[in-house]
């Protein structure tokens, strides 16, 4: 990494952790100002899952933009956004299982069985989970080449939990809509970039 590179790394990478935490202050301070509306609980079930798929996105665009941009210092945020995904996912999950369903297990699992998008937002919470465990540098150099292949599941994830969230809406289709037009983007860009190392192969 090149010295301005290092530069830009180190003094930024707090502000980006500060960043990704903003959310969740906005949504402490709104819980305890009552100003998450009617429903609470709904707003932060549905504030929390957002900002997973938001930072998911963010991840995905990394790539694209270190390639297409020369922008090779970015590689150093996306151990910390993915883990902020994982994290957001988990206050996401955490806020249905407490403040909706009272950590009663048998009403989670009848909610599971029951409605789909509850099912597909499951999954994508449990296959974060390995990709979260297996971020660190010693789980890259222990699973060598496995770990590119099991981090693919990214894919699966952003796929998944868009069905997820179209499913969960019940009327205004705007936001899902944009945010499959970006993942539509950044899936389309990886492909180009694929392409392009196969056939230099």
């Amino acid at each position: 990494m090149s010295t301005i590179s290092s530069h830009i790394f180190l003094r930024f990478k707090p502000l980006v952790f500060v960043l990704c935490l903003l959310p969740l202050a906005f949504l402490v301070y709104g819980a305890f100002n009552n100003t998450l509306g009617i429903n609470p609980v709904e707003a932060m079930t549905r504030k929390t899952g957002d900002w997973t798929y938001y930072l998911l996105l963010i991840t995905l665009s990394i790539t694209p933009l270190r390639k297409f941009l020369d922008l090779g210092w970015l590689i150093h945020y996306r151990r910390m956004l993915g883990l902020f995904v994982f994290f957001y996912g988990s206050l996401h999950l955490l806020t249905y299982v407490w403040f909706d369903q009272y950590f009663d297990v048998a009403d989670i699992l009848r909610d599971i069985v029951k409605r789909p998008f509850i099912t597909l937002g499951m999954i994508c919470w449990l296959l974060l989970v390995p990709l979260a465990i297996t971020s660190n540098q010693a789980m890259i150099k222990r699973l060598k080449k496995n770990w590119a292949r099991l981090h693919k599941l990214v894919y699966v994830i952003a796929v998944v939990g868009l069905v997820h969230h179209v499913m969960m809406i019940k009327a205004d289709y705007q936001q899902p809509l944009i945010l499959g037009l970006i993942l539509c983007l950044l899936l389309g860009s990886r492909w180009i970039l694929a392409t392009a190392r196969y056939k230099k192969t």
